[in-house]
């Protein structure tokens, strides 16, 4: 087994850390040497990935943000859209079997309200925005 270049170093533990490396070093196959390259490796790796949370936490921690209120307003949308569907259910009465030209009005609204639907989602605007009183 290869052993990588190693470099002496001296250090000055208190007691008490000192008595631990001792007890530690006592393990088979445990040597102080070991022990203290495994936990400075340690330590630096710790000191990296706080260097990561501190460069990009604020950030993800934005983006959670903006996604929670994303998902708020998905669920405030889809709620009022379900509540407005209930409302018209229950007042409005359904059209008679036979009524082949109010069901071909209701057809031709549908498809106007599709397409009015995609000209907004193409073009970016809300509908709830100040100011939106018009669709075009």
């Amino acid at each position: 087994m290869h052993r990588a270049e190693q470099f002496r170093h001296q250090l000055f533990l208190p007691k008490q850390e000192s008595e631990q490396l001792e007890a530690l070093a006592r393990s088979p196959g445990a040597t102080k040497s070991q022990l203290l390259a495994t936990a400075w490796s340690a330590w630096l790796k710790r000191q990296g990935s706080d260097e990561l949370e501190h460069r990009f936490g604020q950030r993800l921690d934005r983006i959670s943000n903006q996604l929670a209120r994303i998902e708020r307003d998905g669920h405030v949308g889809l709620e009022s859209l379900a509540l407005f569907i209930r409302y018209m259910l229950t007042v409005t009465a359904p059209l008679p079997d036979g009524d082949d030209t109010a069901q071909a009005i209701g057809r031709d609204r549908f498809a106007a309200f599709v397409e009015r639907v995609g000209r907004r989602l193409a073009s970016g605007r809300r509908s709830l925005a100040p100011g939106m009183d018009s669709d075009e």
